[in-house]
């Protein structure tokens, strides 16, 4: 196994511990996440409401439900930290098990978009937190789904290609 590799499988084992604690954080936060009793959920905020749902929801909260959604939405950008570096990494670990030159310039590729992602999800972020004190306003909603769908395509996009390279058997070249 090359050292290219392992460095990559590390930095991958680490970015996946960051993602599974906040992620257990983020969910345990989410029972928490009610308008007019009715349970609420981020991802939902992200790509299942309607403009209008979205303005109800989040225009209806009372100041503690405001605050688990600030905690959780805090949260994220911890959880950022893990997922879009660790999709680089098993973009690069399967970089490392292929020898085709255009598979390793995709892999390549696409684990520097991961930077774009997760610039995306930041800015998703921020719409976020500034409609918890504001309603959405003009065309904020569409721009804000743009976000949203860039960081998902290429995210998904990335590990939808990545894994089968970053799991095959084929031995790594030692370099």
């Amino acid at each position: 196994m090359s050292t290219n590799y392992k460095r990559w499988r590390a930095l991958f084992l680490f970015c996946l511990g960051i993602f599974a604690a906040t992620a257990f954080c983020m969910k345990w936060m989410e029972p928490g996440l009610r308008q007019n009793g009715q349970l609420f959920t981020v991802i939902g905020l992200e790509i299942g409401y309607s403009k209008q749902q979205l303005t109800t929801i989040l225009g209806g909260l009372d100041s503690p439900i405001k605050a688990i959604l600030r905690y959780h939405l805090s949260f994220d950008f911890v959880f950022m930290a893990g997922v879009y570096p660790g999709i680089a990494a098993v973009c690069m670990m399967g970089r490392e098990k292929t020898s085709k030159r255009f598979l390793k310039n995709t892999l390549f590729l696409l684990a520097c978009l991961q930077v774009i992602a997760w610039g995306c999800d930041i800015v998703e972020n921020s719409y976020l937190f500034s409609w918890i004190k504001r309603p959405i306003g003009g065309n904020e909603f569409g721009r804000y789904h743009f976000f949203v769908f860039t960081k998902w395509i290429i995210a998904l996009g990335a590990v939808t290609i990545a894994i089968p390279f970053a799991t095959r058997k084929r031995p790594v070249v030692n370099s």
